[in-house]
């Protein structure tokens, strides 16, 4: 399948970091997958650096994507990934990343912009610039005094958990399926 669109979801592999509050990116796109029929199946792909999967999103090919480049390097998967499937990223990628200074479950679509303190997003900037869509998922704020890369890189409180896969199940499909289908009343 050529993808219309591929996207990225933000997060480190391996087991140790599946259910840490810094690996919202790839929970969505699980997500994404179960409410557009994925068939759950990813493969890994050397060549662009990442674990995908395919799914249609209305009649649009889409490419899920959780690069195994660990979050601080995820520029260079998505770069692979863009030149592999000759991809505009102003157009054809949506990248999906956590974001603290979101109250916990909201979920926000921007067009561009910068990074801001995001590692994973710097990178892609380095890689690719500014110019790509990207949907921020409110992790909510560190405690105060907690160092934020421990803090981000900790498994969430059952609660937290709760809330935040409740905004990926029931918020984050709608929000994507308006942006592919073109509807979207983004901000």
């Amino acid at each position: 399948m050529k993808p219309t669109l591929i996207i990225v979801g933000l997060g480190n592999p391996g087991s140790s970091y599946e259910h840490t509050r810094h690996n919202a990116g790839f929970r969505a796109l699980d997500a994404l997958s179960t409410a557009f029929g994925g068939a759950g199946e990813w493969k890994e792909r050397a060549k662009v650096l990442s674990v995908v999967s395919e799914i249609t999103i209305g009649d649009v090919p889409v490419l899920l994507a959780k690069p195994l480049t660990f979050m601080n390097r995820s520029g260079e998967a998505v770069q692979k990934l863009l030149n592999f499937y000759k991809a505009d990223p102003s157009f054809q990628l949506l990248v999906l990343s956590d974001d603290c200074d979101l109250p916990l479950g909201e979920i926000r679509f921007r067009n561009q912009g910068g990074p801001g303190t995001h590692n994973g997003l710097k990178s892609i900037v380095e890689h690719v610039g500014e110019g790509f869509p990207r949907i921020r998922i409110g992790l909510g704020s560190a405690p105060a005094g907690t160092d934020l890369a421990q803090w981000v890189l900790s498994v969430a409180q059952t609660e937290e958990r709760v809330q935040l896969e409740k905004a990926l199940r029931e918020e984050l499909p709608r929000v994507v399926k308006e942006f592919v289908l073109g509807s979207s009343t983004t901000d």
